[in-house]
């Protein structure tokens, strides 16, 4: 076995806090968490998205997007809309003034970006986003082994 300072989840994992402490001061001084942003930032890009569409892209989960959206909307960033045709689908897009925050948002993410790249160099940059993005396109061709027990989301009650 590989050892654990080699482990590819372990060193991901340390490279997101890596990258993460370059954006969380600027985030933080702007007032909206990391998770925030990737809402705002999401719907700035793609527009009005459909609720489990967002969840997906920006990697959280449909219970802690939701109470994340309330948030939102209440600080007037983004907007929550039902589907006249089915109200079980929810559409969300951001707001003029979530559209004004991410400008000015936006100006201060590049510099920080720019920072990140004069210490990493622009081609080692754009070499880990290809990789990265590579490594989002594998899939497991593997199995666990025969027996293996799926964990329940829920503990289960003593016998």
């Amino acid at each position: 076995m590989r050892s654990f300072e080699r482990s590819l989840p372990m060193a991901l994992l340390r490279a997101r806090e890596a990258a993460m402490g370059f954006f969380r001061p600027h985030l933080k001084a702007c007032g909206v968490t990391e998770q925030q942003w990737r809402v705002i930032r999401a719907l700035h890009s793609h527009g009005e998205m459909e609720f489990q569409d967002l969840a997906r892209l920006i990697c959280v989960q449909p219970p802690s997007l939701t109470s994340m959206l309330i948030r939102l909307e209440k600080l007037g960033l983004v907007r929550r809309r039902r589907s006249t045709g089915d109200r079980r689908r929810l559409f969300v897009s951001v707001s003029r003034k979530g559209g004004q925050r991410f400008q000015v948002m936006s100006k201060i993410m590049e510099k920080v970006y720019r920072d990140l790249e004069s210490q990493l160099g622009t081609q080692q940059l754009q070499l880990l986003l290809g990789l990265l993005a590579k490594t989002q396109q594998l899939k497991p061709r593997t199995s666990p082994p025969a027996g293996a027990r799926k964990r329940s989301a829920r503990p289960r009650a003593a016998a």
